[in-house]
């Protein structure tokens, strides 16, 4: 593996560690290669591209002999800064790859801020889609993790034949059917229907129209619980104010994550209409599908097709107030005994999806028919990844 020095999501370069050029290590049987990097994760835009062009330049001059005699190599594809090193694999070393597209570029920088609208910004648009083709074009495939996103490259000129449907999955250690309610440590009554919001308060997670929604609540037995931080946390709280039905947790720590899934009855997913939308799949889901809870989603597109496919929970029109109540209710009219099938058609979905099972399958299957079809360098190291984190 070719990545950098740990510094997700903090921005701050994790204990024991220190940023070198590039240093290696052995994990669980894996050589992973560091090169430098500037660890940012904030909401500087200056910040954010020095951590991904920083890595970037490293991977490709510092980390790129690591990649020399592979079968394949398996390219994280965000940000499209690693575009180098997979470069120099395919054209120096003969080394073919299998792209995963885990965030569509150049949309993502737009829709996140990082780059303005306006005659500059068709440019940089212009060139980054050119950089984007360059990768898809020295793959052998192209995998992308929603449905949207695969009509979209195909769209922009990626052949049918290269493109491969490969949803990610969550981390089923911590994302299980299971664990210890921890009502009693928030003070929660056995039979209360808990919604739960866990992850990032930012704008593009709509969440103040949750808060509304709660207010329209009356059902003594409903509590919503809020955990995570961000940009948005303050105003979120000073919105709550006054309701008895809004509790806000902070940040829990992934060792936790088990026990307060299975403190909660039904999950929140919530995503503001925006260009990117349509195609947007947040982590949040496949972890909660996971871990056995039914959805209320708020979204549209792929997102919110999981839930249709599934039949494991509800939907509402992002950002209405109403059409959100709405939902919140319905679940309250099953009652805990009436959502459990549904978190039991949750996590039968996941296993068919989205499971690590299902997902390595398809990257294993598609390294080795890169391998196979590709220029043969050497035998026995066939998965390698280039990746930022």
């Amino acid at each position: 593996m070719l990545t950098g020095f740990p510094n997700y999501p903090t921005g701050q370069v994790s204990e024991g560690y220190r940023v070198r050029r590039h240093t290696t290590e052995r994990v669980d049987g894996v050589d992973v290669h560091r090169v430098a990097l500037y660890a940012s994760h904030d909401a500087s835009t200056l910040k954010r591209m020095m951590n991904y062009g920083s890595f970037g330049v490293s991977a490709m001059v510092s980390g790129g002999a690591a990649l020399r005699g592979l079968d394949a190599l398996w390219v994280n594809y965000s940000p499209i800064t690693v575009a180098g090193a997979q470069l120099v694999a395919r054209h120096a070393f003969g080394v073919p790859s299998v792209v995963h597209v885990l965030d569509l570029w150049p949309d993502t920088l737009f829709a996140g801020g990082f780059a303005s609208e306006g005659r500059a910004g068709r440019v940089l648009a212009a060139g980054l889609e050119r950089w984007c083709r360059s990768m898809y074009g020295s793959a052998s495939s192209v995998a992308y993790i929603s449905p949207s996103v695969g009509e979209t490259l195909e769209g922009r000129g990626v052949p049918r034949h290269k493109l491969h449907y490969v949803p990610m999955w969550a981390d089923e250690g911590i994302f299980r059917p299971g664990g210890t309610s921890m009502r009693k440590t928030f003070g929660i009554d056995d039979d209360a229907i808990v919604l739960l919001y866990a992850g990032a308060m930012g704008e593009a997670q709509g969440l103040e129209s949750l808060i509304e929604a709660c207010r329209q609540i009356s059902d003594p037995r409903f509590v919503c619980l809020m955990a995570g931080s961000g940009v948005t946390e303050a105003a979120l709280r000073a919105q709550a104010e006054g309701l008895s039905n809004v509790r806000f947790i902070g940040r829990v720590t992934q060792d936790e994550m088990t026990d307060l899934m299975a403190t909660a009855d039904v999950n929140f997913v919530g995503l503001r209409s925006h260009a990117l939308s349509h195609l947007t799949m947040p982590s949040k889901t496949q972890a909660t599908l996971a871990a056995g809870k039914p959805l209320i989603v708020a979204a549209e597109g792929d997102v919110a097709g999981v839930v249709s496919a599934s039949g494991a929970g509800f939907l509402a029109r992002p950002g209405d107030v109403g059409s959100i109540a709405a939902a919140i209710l319905a679940a309250l009219g099953l009652g805990r005994p009436g959502l459990a099938p549904l978190g039991d058609r949750a996590r039968a979905f996941y296993d068919s999806t989205f499971s690590v099972r299902e997902g390595v399958a398809r990257v294993e299957a598609l390294l080795t028919d890169a391998a196979e079809s590709g220029p043969r360098v050497s035998a026995g190291n066939l998965i390698h990844s280039t990746t930022q984190r």
